[in-house]
């Protein structure tokens, strides 16, 4: 089990967007990096084509290892490891090491 999936809301804890928060837009579990809203925004030069007739600089974020993220947890909105406990049915839920809250719904 992932300890950060898509959607979760994350906080960057090293690098050049230290301390900024974002959304998680894709995992990418092959290669321990992650996508994440407005974090390590690349400025890629494209060419003009069908789809951009004009062409032009497009902004877009780029990657970011999994190591230098943080899940913020959605009960206490503190930045905070993750565990995983098992519930009575048998099913894995992420949980929160401060609080000690589930973070999955």
């Amino acid at each position: 089990m992932r300890k950060i999936k898509k959607g979760d809301t994350v906080e960057v804890i090293a690098g050049k967007d230290k301390g900024k928060r974002g959304k998680v837009l894709k995992v990418q579990p092959k290669t321990n990096r992650v996508i994440v809203e407005g974090v390590n925004i690349l400025h890629r030069h494209m060419r003009a084509s069908q789809e951009m007739p004009q062409g032009g600089i497009v902004k877009m974020e780029g990657p970011i290892h999994i190591s230098n993220v943080q899940l913020v947890c959605p009960r206490c909105d503190q930045k905070a490891r993750v565990g995983i406990s098992l519930l009575d049915d048998g099913n894995k839920v992420r949980v929160c090491k401060k609080c000690g809250e589930a973070v999955d719904k």
